[in-house]
């Protein structure tokens, strides 16, 4: 058995060595893993490597905005190969996708349109980047996040503030708070017969109720190069937290080793960048550290961003998860956090983790948000 196991391995590699369109055609047998097949690793490779053949892929620069599929390419290359393969490819794609420019120049990176495929691939590369091109990346950095937060800024806070509350009078005065049944009744004695009307001398608001007292909340980020885009949401969604009153927000970021970035927690342009993408993942080494930071677990949300791919020990991790969801925490396991929310995760430990009482699925910002008002108010 062993003997035909590592003939198949040789001819595997012997297929990725020569690609799919060898004259010789040698099928694939079996899978590399159990979540990455030799498919998977063919596709990777062959978008590189098939400009080789006359393809073209795409190119930096220009003036107008770049639709940069590395991004995607660079956390698929990073969750597939081991890191010395890793570090090979990307040295190769630098030249092949001509980013040498982008990593050594800032003039060309002003060039650039502000987007998320943009920040993606700044992410993957800022680790190669020259001081003066890291300042041109950060400013690229803070306006796309800026426009990310604004977009989920007011939905995030309506959900987490509280309900209107209808007895007490507020002093802001906007229409969205505006009381129109207490404002008419109020002015009524204030009626003029002669044109008809009613004038409005008093103008009354509602408020808004913090029904809950300080709330902890503790996410942990799993940097891993797949989950890059919920790694971008996560950053963002800290920052919002943290600027609410009711929230003491904690951001922790982890491979197989741990960062704790809740100094940074305002500011996610410092947390992105502060951020390793890449290696290996322990998550119950992560849970056990977040577990450290608990001071009061019956008011304590744990929310774990990560794709479940343990590449630690899944009893601990389990055991960990129980530990704190037996103490009286709140723990969700959000396997995708972007707008889209696709979930890629391992379902097997999903669902262990799930029966222990966890919640385990994708959200998008907005429903996050609103799960965790429901949780806290």
């Amino acid at each position: 058995m062993s003997e035909n196991y590592d003939k198949n391995q040789s001819l595997n590699r012997w297929r990725l060595i020569l690609g799919k369109n060898s004259e010789n055609h040698i099928d694939f047998s079996g899978s590399y893993s159990d979540d990455i097949s030799y498919e998977d690793m063919e596709n990777t490779l062959d978008f590189l490597y098939s400009m080789e053949f006359g393809d073209e892929l795409m190119r930096i620069g220009g003036n107008g905005p770049s639709r940069l599929y590395t991004a995607d390419w660079i956390a698929k290359v990073r969750k597939i190969f081991p890191k010395k393969t890793v570090e090979i490819l990307e040295k190769q794609a630098i030249e092949h996708f001509n980013l040498t420019e982008m990593l050594t120049d800032k003039e060309v990176l002003k060039k650039m349109e502000p987007n998320t495929d943009l920040l993606k691939v700044i992410l993957q590369f800022k680790h190669m980047m020259k001081s003066d091109v890291i300042d041109e990346a950060k400013r690229i950095i803070k306006k796309v996040v800026d426009e990310i937060s604004e977009k989920l800024n007011q939905d995030i806070r309506k959900s987490l503030l509280g309900k209107l509350n209808r007895n007490m009078p507020s002093n802001v005065k906007s229409m969205r708070n505006f009381d129109f049944k207490r404002t008419i009744q109020r002015n009524l004695k204030n009626y003029d017969t002669k044109n008809n009307q009613l004038v409005l001398k008093n103008v009354y608001f509602n408020s808004r109720t913090k029904r809950f007292n300080k709330w902890s909340i503790i996410i942990a980020v799993d940097e891993s190069g797949s989950m890059l885009d919920s790694v971008i949401y996560s950053a963002v969604m800290a920052g919002i937290f943290a600027k609410l009153p009711m929230i003491d927000t904690k951001l922790i970021i982890f491979d197989t080793e741990i960062v704790d970035l809740s100094g940074y927690v305002e500011d996610p342009v410092e947390v992105l960048m502060g951020m390793q993408l890449g290696g290996g993942t322990d998550i119950a080494k992560a849970l056990t550290y977040c577990q450290s930071l608990c001071s009061n677990p019956h008011r304590t949300i744990f929310v774990t961003v990560t794709d479940l791919y343990e590449g630690g020990s899944v009893n601990t991790l389990l055991h960990t998860a129980a530990n704190i969801i037996g103490g009286g925490s709140k723990m969700i396991f959000l396997t995708a956090l972007d707008k889209q929310a696709n979930p890629d995760y391992d379902r097997n430990i999903g669902q262990k983790l799930a029966n222990l009482g966890a919640f385990v699925g994708a959200m998008t910002p907005e429903q996050l948000g609103d799960y965790i008002g429901k949780m806290i108010s």
